[in-house]
């Protein structure tokens, strides 16, 4: 391969970060992709003696820096907020974001009850996702909705929630978490978030996860 051809291949490189970048819905990872693309297009520039494109992309890489230093050093709190299954916010909140739940979990609709529970999940006061589900047998929960609003998909929601906050489940009895599939995106999230199929032989069914007495996952 020639050294044109290599130049060529790390400008469209470049160009594919940058672009992608601009089409994540969570902020961290935008930042953290349009970093590399950014270096990477600033390299370019330098190698080619493009100096104005290197150092744009130079200043663009430092700004990245920046935000992302300040987005990774602040700390975050926390909260569960239980409410009623007929709270309007509730409502509106899932009116809201139909469209975007349906693309994790098509199939859910609610049908609430006076055995659901039903949390929202602040993060620094903002309701950044909403946890339903209901108790079966007085130790099982069936989830029917684990949300995530898009600025806020960085998995941090789910390990306060299934991880910090398993007392919170086990106080309530609950030791055992079990999820519908969803779509691969949502299977994914699950298996991230240490779920495992309920039946191997099936891993577009169920999802479950077993809390230990100590609160703790395995």
């Amino acid at each position: 391969m020639t050294t044109h051809f290599l130049l060529e291949l790390l400008g469209y490189a470049a160009s594919v970060l940058v672009a992608v970048s601009l089409m994540m819905s969570s902020v961290l990872r935008l930042r953290v992709i349009n970093l590399f693309g950014s270096a990477a297009f600033s390299l370019y520039g330098f190698l080619i003696h493009a100096y104005p494109v290197g150092v744009l992309n130079f200043f663009i890489v430092c700004v990245n820096v920046y935000y992302l230093r300040q987005m990774l050093g602040t700390r975050e709190y926390f909260r569960l907020l239980s409410v009623r299954p007929d709270t309007e916010y509730l409502r509106y909140f899932l009116r809201f974001y139909d469209e975007e739940i349906r693309r994790f979990l098509p199939t859910f609709a609610y049908a609430p009850t006076e055995q659901h529970l039903n949390l929202f999940i602040l993060r620094d006061t903002i309701p950044a996702g909403l946890f339903v589900g209901q108790i079966h047998d007085g130790h099982c929960l069936r989830v029917d909705l684990d949300f995530v609003i898009p600025q806020y998909r960085d998995f941090r929601i789910g390990r306060y929630l299934f991880e910090e906050q398993a007392e919170f489940f086990r106080a309530r009895g609950i030791d055992e978490i079990v999820s519908p599939a969803g779509t691969p995106a949502h299977v994914a999230y699950l298996r991230r978030m240490g779920f495992e199929p309920v039946d191997p032989a099936d891993p577009g069914g169920r999802y479950r996860l077993t809390l230990t007495a100590d609160g703790a996952r395995r």
